[in-house]
């Protein structure tokens, strides 16, 4: 069976419980039409790079999903109508990631590279021109 990724971004002004239950209504979507819902992450409320639909912020969230075409197509067409999404990305993988997604781990990776910290460099002068 074909795997996706659905990432759907909600508007600023919802709880997160109204967020919560756009994700269990998606799921509903899929697992009425046959398909499989593998994880579900909310990735809380973060600043989009420009405006959309007059919202500064969205609440996103992912779905990790197995199913046919036709159950991706009506996911979609469902969140098209749905007025609290304002938008939304599906793209189908080879396979899912292993653990949580890569917006899930940023505070790790940072530690990993050190914190952000530059590692001391020899100075280099200027009268080598």
């Amino acid at each position: 069976m074909p795997m996706y990724e659905h990432v759907f971004l909600a508007r600023q002004d919802l709880s997160q419980s109204q967020v919560d239950a756009l994700a269990q209504e998606a799921t509903k979507i899929v697992e009425a039409n046959e398909g499989k819902v593998v994880l579900t992450e909310t990735w809380g409320l973060r600043t989009l790079a420009y405006k959309v639909q007059k919202n500064r912020k969205a609440h996103y969230v992912m779905l990790r999903l197995d199913a046919p075409t036709h159950v991706i197509a009506e996911l979609e067409r469902q969140t098209r109508i749905n007025e609290d999404i304002i938008r939304f990305l599906t793209i189908r993988v080879d396979e899912h990631e292993e653990g949580p997604s890569v917006m899930m781990r940023k505070p790790e990776r940072d530690t990993r590279r050190g914190g952000g910290d530059r590692p001391d460099r020899p100075r280099r002068d200027r009268d080598d021109s």
